[in-house]
Protein backbone atom coordinates (compact mmCIF):
# COMPACT_ATOMS: atom_id res chain seq x y z
CA UNK A 1 0.00 0.00 0.00
CA UNK A 2 1.47 3.43 -1.27
CA UNK A 3 5.15 4.10 -2.02
CA UNK A 4 5.35 7.13 0.62
CA UNK A 5 6.90 6.58 4.50
CA UNK A 6 5.24 8.84 7.15
CA UNK A 7 3.11 11.10 7.39
CA UNK A 8 1.82 12.25 4.22
CA UNK A 9 3.16 15.59 2.91
CA UNK A 10 2.45 18.05 0.51
CA UNK A 11 5.84 17.52 -1.58
CA UNK A 12 5.44 13.61 -1.24
CA UNK A 13 1.94 13.40 -2.39
CA UNK A 14 3.38 15.54 -5.88
CA UNK A 15 5.62 13.13 -6.42
CA UNK A 16 2.88 10.02 -5.95
CA UNK A 17 3.00 8.58 -9.40
CA UNK A 18 -0.57 8.22 -11.20
CA UNK A 19 -2.72 5.21 -10.05
CA UNK A 20 -0.39 4.83 -6.41
CA UNK A 21 -2.02 4.96 -3.19
CA UNK A 22 -0.39 6.12 0.17
CA UNK A 23 -1.69 6.64 3.80
CA UNK A 24 -1.32 8.43 6.99
CA UNK A 25 0.00 6.08 9.70
CA UNK A 26 -2.89 5.66 12.54
CA UNK A 27 -3.33 3.90 16.16
CA UNK A 28 -4.45 0.36 15.77
CA UNK A 29 -8.87 0.45 15.56
CA UNK A 30 -8.70 4.18 14.45
CA UNK A 31 -8.88 3.96 10.56
CA UNK A 32 -6.48 5.61 8.60
CA UNK A 33 -6.76 8.42 5.76
CA UNK A 34 -5.90 7.08 2.30
CA UNK A 35 -5.08 8.72 -0.93
CA UNK A 36 -5.30 7.51 -4.38
CA UNK A 37 -3.61 9.56 -7.31
CA UNK A 38 -5.48 10.09 -10.88
CA UNK A 39 -4.20 9.79 -14.05
CA UNK A 40 -4.94 13.57 -14.34
CA UNK A 41 -2.80 14.09 -11.12
CA UNK A 42 -5.44 15.15 -8.84
CA UNK A 43 -5.85 13.36 -5.54
CA UNK A 44 -9.16 11.11 -4.41
CA UNK A 45 -9.05 10.73 -0.49
CA UNK A 46 -10.69 8.53 1.61
CA UNK A 47 -11.14 6.94 5.22
CA UNK A 48 -10.62 3.13 5.74
CA UNK A 49 -11.51 1.27 8.29
CA UNK A 50 -12.14 -2.02 9.10
CA UNK A 51 -15.96 -3.00 9.90
CA UNK A 52 -17.56 -5.16 12.75
CA UNK A 53 -17.66 -8.48 10.59
CA UNK A 54 -13.44 -7.62 10.04
CA UNK A 55 -13.88 -6.34 6.26
CA UNK A 56 -11.95 -3.47 5.49
CA UNK A 57 -14.28 -0.63 3.65
CA UNK A 58 -13.26 2.60 2.22
CA UNK A 59 -15.43 6.11 2.54
CA UNK A 60 -15.03 8.58 0.01
CA UNK A 61 -13.80 12.30 1.83
CA UNK A 62 -13.55 13.64 -1.59
CA UNK A 63 -11.23 14.78 -4.63
CA UNK A 64 -8.95 17.07 -5.12
CA UNK A 65 -8.69 18.73 -0.83
CA UNK A 66 -6.08 19.83 0.43
CA UNK A 67 -3.95 17.63 2.60
CA UNK A 68 -5.24 19.49 5.85
CA UNK A 69 -9.15 19.40 5.00
CA UNK A 70 -8.91 15.71 4.27
CA UNK A 71 -6.96 14.83 7.35
CA UNK A 72 -9.28 16.98 9.41
CA UNK A 73 -12.77 14.97 7.72
CA UNK A 74 -10.45 11.56 8.27
CA UNK A 75 -10.54 12.69 11.75
CA UNK A 76 -14.07 13.36 12.42
CA UNK A 77 -14.68 10.24 10.68
CA UNK A 78 -12.10 8.12 13.07
CA UNK A 79 -14.07 9.52 16.53
CA UNK A 80 -17.24 8.27 15.06
CA UNK A 81 -15.84 4.97 14.54
CA UNK A 82 -14.01 4.68 17.77
CA UNK A 83 -17.09 6.02 19.38
CA UNK A 84 -19.55 2.92 18.40
CA UNK A 85 -20.35 3.49 15.02
CA UNK A 86 -18.53 0.55 13.30
CA UNK A 87 -20.45 0.20 10.14
CA UNK A 88 -19.80 3.57 9.41
CA UNK A 89 -20.88 3.34 5.62
CA UNK A 90 -24.45 2.23 6.74
CA UNK A 91 -24.66 4.67 9.87
CA UNK A 92 -23.89 7.70 6.79
CA UNK A 93 -26.37 6.26 4.72
CA UNK A 94 -28.86 6.01 7.27
CA UNK A 95 -28.45 9.68 8.31
CA UNK A 96 -28.55 10.47 4.25
CA UNK A 97 -31.86 9.35 4.02
CA UNK A 98 -33.39 10.74 7.01
CA UNK A 99 -31.71 13.79 5.75
CA UNK A 100 -33.30 13.20 2.43
CA UNK A 101 -36.65 12.16 4.24
CA UNK A 102 -36.23 15.44 5.84
CA UNK A 103 -35.79 17.55 3.17
CA UNK A 104 -39.14 15.90 1.62
CA UNK A 105 -41.00 16.67 4.77
CA UNK A 106 -39.88 19.91 4.77
CA UNK A 107 -40.98 20.63 0.97
CA UNK A 108 -44.43 19.16 1.26
CA UNK A 109 -44.88 21.24 4.04
CA UNK A 110 -43.97 24.38 2.19
CA UNK A 111 -45.80 23.10 -0.53
CA UNK A 112 -48.77 22.71 1.93
CA UNK A 113 -48.48 26.01 3.50
CA UNK A 114 -48.44 27.48 0.08
CA UNK A 115 -51.78 25.69 -0.90
CA UNK A 116 -53.22 26.75 2.80
CA UNK A 117 -52.85 30.44 2.50
CA UNK A 118 -55.35 32.89 3.13
CA UNK A 119 -56.93 32.67 -0.16
CA UNK A 120 -57.28 28.99 0.11
CA UNK A 121 -58.86 29.60 3.59
CA UNK A 122 -61.04 32.09 2.32
CA UNK A 123 -62.62 30.32 -1.00
CA UNK A 124 -62.94 27.03 1.11
CA UNK A 125 -65.30 29.07 3.61
CA UNK A 126 -67.41 30.62 0.72
CA UNK A 127 -67.42 26.77 -0.86
CA UNK A 128 -68.60 25.63 3.14
CA UNK A 129 -71.19 28.60 3.00
CA UNK A 130 -72.62 27.14 -0.47
CA UNK A 131 -72.34 23.37 0.46
CA UNK A 132 -74.61 24.25 3.52
CA UNK A 133 -77.16 26.16 1.26
CA UNK A 134 -76.12 29.63 2.48
CA UNK A 135 -77.33 32.21 0.43
CA UNK A 136 -75.06 34.62 2.08
CA UNK A 137 -72.35 32.61 0.30
CA UNK A 138 -72.43 34.71 -2.81
CA UNK A 139 -72.28 38.16 -0.75
CA UNK A 140 -68.99 36.75 1.17
CA UNK A 141 -67.45 35.82 -2.13
CA UNK A 142 -67.91 39.50 -3.52
CA UNK A 143 -66.60 41.59 -0.15
CA UNK A 144 -63.71 38.48 -0.13
CA UNK A 145 -62.47 39.69 -3.30
CA UNK A 146 -63.00 43.28 -2.81
CA UNK A 147 -61.88 43.89 0.32
CA UNK A 148 -59.00 41.25 0.57
CA UNK A 149 -58.41 39.28 -2.90
CA UNK A 150 -57.48 42.36 -4.66
CA UNK A 151 -56.10 44.93 -2.39
CA UNK A 152 -53.81 42.41 -0.62
CA UNK A 153 -52.23 40.17 -3.23
CA UNK A 154 -49.04 39.35 -1.03
CA UNK A 155 -51.05 38.92 2.22
CA UNK A 156 -53.77 36.41 -0.61
CA UNK A 157 -50.93 34.46 -1.01
CA UNK A 158 -49.74 33.76 2.72
CA UNK A 159 -49.82 30.38 4.58
CA UNK A 160 -52.90 31.38 6.62
CA UNK A 161 -51.33 29.43 9.81
CA UNK A 162 -48.78 31.85 9.68
CA UNK A 163 -50.82 35.49 10.01
CA UNK A 164 -51.32 37.12 13.48
CA UNK A 165 -53.25 39.47 13.77
CA UNK A 166 -51.11 42.10 13.07
CA UNK A 167 -50.98 41.36 9.75
CA UNK A 168 -55.01 40.91 9.43
CA UNK A 169 -55.75 44.28 11.10
CA UNK A 170 -54.77 46.70 7.96
CA UNK A 171 -57.48 44.53 5.93
CA UNK A 172 -60.07 45.68 7.82
CA UNK A 173 -58.63 49.45 8.57
CA UNK A 174 -58.64 49.43 4.82
CA UNK A 175 -62.22 49.37 4.84
CA UNK A 176 -62.73 51.85 7.76
CA UNK A 177 -60.79 54.37 6.62
CA UNK A 178 -63.21 54.31 3.67
CA UNK A 179 -65.99 55.25 6.17
CA UNK A 180 -67.53 51.91 5.25
CA UNK A 181 -68.63 50.47 8.87
CA UNK A 182 -70.68 48.28 8.33
CA UNK A 183 -68.61 46.72 5.39
CA UNK A 184 -65.82 46.71 7.74
CA UNK A 185 -67.61 44.96 10.29
CA UNK A 186 -68.92 42.24 7.84
CA UNK A 187 -65.09 41.47 6.70
CA UNK A 188 -64.01 41.00 10.14
CA UNK A 189 -66.57 38.35 10.54
CA UNK A 190 -65.96 36.51 7.81
CA UNK A 191 -61.81 36.31 8.31
CA UNK A 192 -62.87 35.20 11.55
CA UNK A 193 -65.26 32.60 10.92
CA UNK A 194 -63.01 31.29 8.27
CA UNK A 195 -60.66 30.46 10.16
CA UNK A 196 -63.25 29.07 12.93
CA UNK A 197 -64.73 26.95 10.79
CA UNK A 198 -61.58 25.33 9.14
CA UNK A 199 -60.17 24.74 13.19
CA UNK A 200 -63.58 23.16 13.79
CA UNK A 201 -63.16 21.06 10.13
CA UNK A 202 -60.01 18.84 11.79
CA UNK A 203 -62.73 17.13 14.38
CA UNK A 204 -65.96 17.81 12.04
CA UNK A 205 -66.49 14.90 9.09
CA UNK A 206 -69.90 16.98 7.76
CA UNK A 207 -66.96 20.01 7.19
CA UNK A 208 -65.64 19.90 3.58
CA UNK A 209 -62.48 18.43 2.48
CA UNK A 210 -61.19 21.93 1.28
CA UNK A 211 -61.46 23.25 4.77
CA UNK A 212 -60.12 20.03 6.76
CA UNK A 213 -56.86 19.80 4.04
CA UNK A 214 -56.04 22.85 5.23
CA UNK A 215 -54.99 22.00 8.78
CA UNK A 216 -55.59 25.25 10.14
CA UNK A 217 -55.12 25.16 13.93
CA UNK A 218 -55.11 28.79 15.23
CA UNK A 219 -57.19 31.58 15.16
CA UNK A 220 -55.24 35.21 14.79
CA UNK A 221 -59.06 37.11 13.86
CA UNK A 222 -59.99 36.28 17.26
CA UNK A 223 -59.26 39.17 18.63
CA UNK A 224 -59.88 40.98 16.21
CA UNK A 225 -61.97 43.92 17.98
CA UNK A 226 -65.55 44.90 16.39
CA UNK A 227 -66.20 47.54 14.67
CA UNK A 228 -67.74 50.35 17.17
CA UNK A 229 -70.74 51.61 14.87
CA UNK A 230 -70.85 49.06 12.26
CA UNK A 231 -73.72 46.91 13.45
CA UNK A 232 -76.21 50.15 14.18
CA UNK A 233 -79.81 48.40 13.73
CA UNK A 234 -81.90 50.65 10.63
CA UNK A 235 -84.91 51.99 13.11
CA UNK A 236 -86.80 53.19 10.06
CA UNK A 237 -90.37 51.97 10.50
CA UNK A 238 -92.99 53.54 8.22
CA UNK A 239 -96.00 55.42 10.16
CA UNK A 240 -100.05 53.94 9.57
CA UNK A 241 -100.12 56.46 7.04
CA UNK A 242 -97.17 56.22 4.96
CA UNK A 243 -97.44 51.99 4.62
CA UNK A 244 -100.99 52.86 3.76
CA UNK A 245 -99.25 55.31 0.77
CA UNK A 246 -97.38 53.18 -0.37
CA UNK A 247 -100.26 49.95 -0.54
CA UNK A 248 -102.43 52.54 -2.85
CA UNK A 249 -99.14 53.45 -5.09
CA UNK A 250 -98.98 49.29 -5.80
CA UNK A 251 -102.30 47.99 -5.79
CA UNK A 252 -103.55 49.91 -8.44
CA UNK A 253 -99.82 49.91 -10.12
CA UNK A 254 -100.40 46.93 -13.48
CA UNK A 255 -97.81 44.94 -13.95
CA UNK A 256 -95.92 42.25 -12.97
CA UNK A 257 -93.69 44.03 -11.00
CA UNK A 258 -96.15 46.01 -8.83
CA UNK A 259 -97.53 42.31 -8.32
CA UNK A 260 -94.41 40.99 -7.08
CA UNK A 261 -94.41 44.21 -4.47
CA UNK A 262 -98.03 43.11 -3.28
CA UNK A 263 -97.31 39.87 -2.99
CA UNK A 264 -94.41 40.88 -0.52
CA UNK A 265 -96.26 42.69 1.36
CA UNK A 266 -99.04 40.42 1.54
CA UNK A 267 -97.32 37.80 2.68
CA UNK A 268 -95.59 39.44 5.59
CA UNK A 269 -92.49 41.04 4.22
CA UNK A 270 -90.44 38.06 4.22
CA UNK A 271 -86.90 37.92 3.15
CA UNK A 272 -85.82 38.76 -0.21
CA UNK A 273 -83.51 35.88 -0.87
CA UNK A 274 -86.33 33.21 0.57
CA UNK A 275 -89.32 34.19 -1.83
CA UNK A 276 -86.24 33.62 -4.56
CA UNK A 277 -85.55 30.35 -3.66
CA UNK A 278 -89.19 29.68 -4.34
CA UNK A 279 -90.92 27.00 -7.30
CA UNK A 280 -94.04 25.88 -8.04
CA UNK A 281 -93.29 22.39 -6.18
CA UNK A 282 -93.44 25.03 -2.75
CA UNK A 283 -96.76 26.52 -3.76
CA UNK A 284 -100.00 24.00 -1.95
CA UNK A 285 -103.14 25.11 -3.78
CA UNK A 286 -105.20 22.79 -1.39
CA UNK A 287 -103.93 24.61 2.16
CA UNK A 288 -103.16 27.89 0.35
CA UNK A 289 -99.84 28.15 1.68
CA UNK A 290 -96.25 27.94 -0.11
CA UNK A 291 -92.79 26.94 1.58
CA UNK A 292 -90.37 28.60 2.41
CA UNK A 293 -86.84 27.54 3.12
CA UNK A 294 -85.08 29.51 5.70
CA UNK A 295 -81.23 28.95 5.81
CA UNK A 296 -80.89 32.11 8.14
CA UNK A 297 -78.59 31.52 10.95
CA UNK A 298 -76.21 28.63 11.71
CA UNK A 299 -78.67 25.87 10.87
CA UNK A 300 -77.24 23.23 9.04
CA UNK A 301 -80.57 22.17 7.31
CA UNK A 302 -83.06 24.51 5.98
CA UNK A 303 -86.14 25.23 8.05
CA UNK A 304 -89.20 25.23 6.51
CA UNK A 305 -91.43 27.85 6.85
CA UNK A 306 -94.81 27.69 6.19
CA UNK A 307 -96.54 31.04 4.74
CA UNK A 308 -100.30 31.18 4.33
CA UNK A 309 -101.78 33.16 1.25
CA UNK A 310 -104.43 35.03 1.99
CA UNK A 311 -107.07 35.63 -1.20
CA UNK A 312 -105.32 39.13 -2.69
CA UNK A 313 -102.24 37.56 -2.21
CA UNK A 314 -103.55 34.42 -4.44
CA UNK A 315 -104.49 37.15 -6.78
CA UNK A 316 -100.97 39.00 -6.81
CA UNK A 317 -99.32 35.47 -7.29
CA UNK A 318 -101.55 34.91 -10.71
CA UNK A 319 -100.78 38.57 -11.65
CA UNK A 320 -96.79 38.39 -11.08
CA UNK A 321 -96.84 35.38 -13.00
CA UNK A 322 -99.66 35.28 -15.99
CA UNK A 323 -99.22 32.54 -18.08
CA UNK A 324 -96.27 31.53 -16.90
CA UNK A 325 -94.45 28.38 -17.34
CA UNK A 326 -91.00 29.02 -15.63
CA UNK A 327 -90.70 27.31 -12.65
CA UNK A 328 -89.98 30.18 -9.93
CA UNK A 329 -93.39 31.87 -8.25
CA UNK A 330 -91.84 34.80 -7.35
CA UNK A 331 -90.43 36.45 -10.41
CA UNK A 332 -91.18 39.29 -13.20
CA UNK A 333 -89.95 36.95 -16.07
CA UNK A 334 -93.18 34.47 -16.82
CA UNK A 335 -91.20 32.34 -13.68
CA UNK A 336 -87.74 31.89 -16.16
CA UNK A 337 -85.82 33.21 -13.36
CA UNK A 338 -86.51 34.41 -9.75
CA UNK A 339 -86.67 38.23 -8.74
CA UNK A 340 -83.64 38.39 -6.81
CA UNK A 341 -82.91 41.40 -4.02
CA UNK A 342 -81.36 43.92 -6.58
CA UNK A 343 -84.46 43.01 -9.19
CA UNK A 344 -87.08 43.76 -6.24
CA UNK A 345 -85.27 47.10 -5.28
CA UNK A 346 -85.27 48.04 -9.21
CA UNK A 347 -88.82 47.89 -8.84
CA UNK A 348 -89.22 48.96 -5.62
CA UNK A 349 -87.37 52.16 -6.05
CA UNK A 350 -89.05 54.21 -8.15
CA UNK A 351 -92.10 53.48 -6.01
CA UNK A 352 -90.10 55.06 -3.20
CA UNK A 353 -89.16 57.94 -4.92
CA UNK A 354 -92.35 58.83 -6.31
CA UNK A 355 -93.27 59.02 -2.47
CA UNK A 356 -90.67 61.33 -1.79
CA UNK A 357 -90.95 63.46 -4.57
CA UNK A 358 -94.99 63.72 -3.72
CA UNK A 359 -94.33 64.34 -0.07
CA UNK A 360 -95.98 61.05 1.36
CA UNK A 361 -93.10 60.29 3.39
CA UNK A 362 -91.99 61.24 6.94
CA UNK A 363 -89.02 60.14 7.27
CA UNK A 364 -85.99 58.74 5.17
CA UNK A 365 -86.52 56.65 1.63
CA UNK A 366 -87.36 52.95 3.05
CA UNK A 367 -86.05 49.37 2.33
CA UNK A 368 -87.26 46.27 1.74
CA UNK A 369 -85.68 45.67 5.07
CA UNK A 370 -88.22 48.83 6.20
CA UNK A 371 -91.11 47.18 5.01
CA UNK A 372 -90.28 43.62 6.93
CA UNK A 373 -89.78 45.75 9.90
CA UNK A 374 -92.99 48.36 9.44
CA UNK A 375 -95.09 45.21 9.27
CA UNK A 376 -93.68 43.51 12.78
CA UNK A 377 -94.54 47.26 14.28
CA UNK A 378 -97.99 47.32 12.72
CA UNK A 379 -98.79 44.03 13.74
CA UNK A 380 -97.91 44.40 16.96
CA UNK A 381 -100.27 47.58 17.32
CA UNK A 382 -102.89 45.43 16.85
CA UNK A 383 -102.25 42.83 19.22
CA UNK A 384 -101.06 40.58 16.98
CA UNK A 385 -99.18 38.37 19.56
CA UNK A 386 -94.97 38.28 19.40
CA UNK A 387 -95.11 34.35 18.78
CA UNK A 388 -97.12 34.86 15.84
CA UNK A 389 -94.81 37.61 14.47
CA UNK A 390 -91.95 35.60 15.21
CA UNK A 391 -93.54 32.36 13.17
CA UNK A 392 -95.17 34.76 10.72
CA UNK A 393 -91.50 36.53 9.64
CA UNK A 394 -89.59 33.02 10.56
CA UNK A 395 -87.63 34.91 12.92
CA UNK A 396 -86.69 34.83 16.94
CA UNK A 397 -87.58 30.40 16.63
CA UNK A 398 -83.55 29.86 17.93
CA UNK A 399 -84.90 28.36 21.06
CA UNK A 400 -84.66 24.52 22.24
CA UNK A 401 -87.62 24.18 22.65
CA UNK A 402 -89.22 25.98 19.45
CA UNK A 403 -86.57 24.00 17.55
CA UNK A 404 -87.52 20.54 19.39
CA UNK A 405 -90.49 20.18 20.92
CA UNK A 406 -93.33 22.92 19.54
CA UNK A 407 -94.06 21.47 16.42
CA UNK A 408 -97.34 23.83 16.24
CA UNK A 409 -97.10 25.60 12.55
CA UNK A 410 -99.28 28.54 13.73
CA UNK A 411 -100.97 28.15 10.38
CA UNK A 412 -104.32 29.75 12.46
CA UNK A 413 -102.48 32.57 13.83
CA UNK A 414 -100.04 33.54 10.88
CA UNK A 415 -103.59 33.76 8.96
CA UNK A 416 -105.05 35.95 11.36
CA UNK A 417 -102.20 38.28 11.23
CA UNK A 418 -102.08 37.95 7.62
CA UNK A 419 -105.45 39.14 7.27
CA UNK A 420 -105.37 42.11 9.50
CA UNK A 421 -102.73 43.26 8.08
CA UNK A 422 -104.58 43.26 5.11
CA UNK A 423 -107.45 45.17 6.90
CA UNK A 424 -105.00 47.80 8.09
CA UNK A 425 -103.80 48.39 3.94
CA UNK A 426 -107.51 48.71 3.25
CA UNK A 427 -108.48 51.03 5.86
CA UNK A 428 -109.07 54.77 4.91
CA UNK A 429 -108.21 57.65 7.83
CA UNK A 430 -110.56 58.97 9.60
CA UNK A 431 -111.64 62.00 8.10
CA UNK A 432 -112.42 64.48 11.77
CA UNK A 433 -115.49 66.87 10.30
CA UNK A 434 -115.18 70.23 12.53
CA UNK A 435 -118.32 71.08 14.27
CA UNK A 436 -119.31 74.46 14.41
CA UNK A 437 -121.93 76.36 16.42
CA UNK A 438 -124.68 77.10 14.71
CA UNK A 439 -125.39 81.26 15.11
CA UNK A 440 -128.78 81.49 16.49
CA UNK A 441 -130.87 83.69 14.40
Amino acid sequence: MGAMKGMLTAKGLAALPPGEWASDPAPRGAGCLDVRKLAGGQLRFYYRYTKANGQRDRLLIGTGLALAAAREAAAALSRRYQTGDRDLRGAIEAEKREAERAARAAEVARATKAEASLGALMLAYVDSLRAEGKVSARGTETAVDLHIKLPWPALWSRPADDLTLEDLLPVVARVVAAGKLREAGKVRSYIRAAYAAAIRARQDARSIAALRDLNISTNPARDLATIEGGSNARERSLSLAELRGYWRRISTAPGAGAAMLRFHLLTGGQRIAQLARLQVDGLDADSATVCLLDTKGRRKKPRRHFVPLIPAAIAALQDMRGDALGPYLFTISHGDAPASYDVFRGVLDPIVEAMDAAGELEGAPFTPGDLRRTIETRLAAVGQSEEARGQLQSHGLGGVQKRHYNMHEYAVEKRQALIALFELLKARPNVVTPITRRRAI
